[in-house]
């Protein structure tokens, strides 16, 4: 009787789902098809096959995530053992005083103006 071998590649939706990147496999599928997710530098297409050391980047409804493939899964399991299977690469956010302070208008005041508007973006660093 031969032993199952460990696959040599997995497909990079699959992968970034079951490390959990995505909450679910059809939303890794649709963020390797809208381009979301690269690997090495180049934009995969969800059979992709990634390889340990590969270097995935996935836009994330959380932020922008850089980890590096130590692992190969193909089934979602808990997060202790998911993080075994890569490592994170992912900068740390800037502290909070370096981000723009959110700008907010009074309840009530209706649709802003366009005058208010190019205020904002000035106020952004936008103009």
């Amino acid at each position: 009787m031969v032993a199952a071998q460990a696959p040599s590649s997995v497909r990079v939706d699959a992968w970034v789902w079951a490390i959990r990147l995505y909450a679910t496999r059809s939303a890794a599928t649709a963020a390797c098809r809208a381009g979301h997710v690269k690997v090495n530098g180049a934009s995969a297409k969800p059979a992709h096959a990634v390889r340990p050391g590969d270097t995935v980047r996935a836009d994330t409804p959380a932020g922008e995530r850089i980890v590096v493939v130590t692992g190969l899964i193909e089934k979602r399991t808990s997060a202790a053992l998911a993080a075994l299977n890569y490592d994170d690469r992912t900068p740390p956010p800037p502290p909070k005083e370096e981000r723009p302070a959110e700008i907010r208008r009074d309840r009530g005041a209706g649709r802003p103006t366009k005058r208010d508007r190019r205020l904002t973006e000035r106020l952004r660093g936008r103009a």
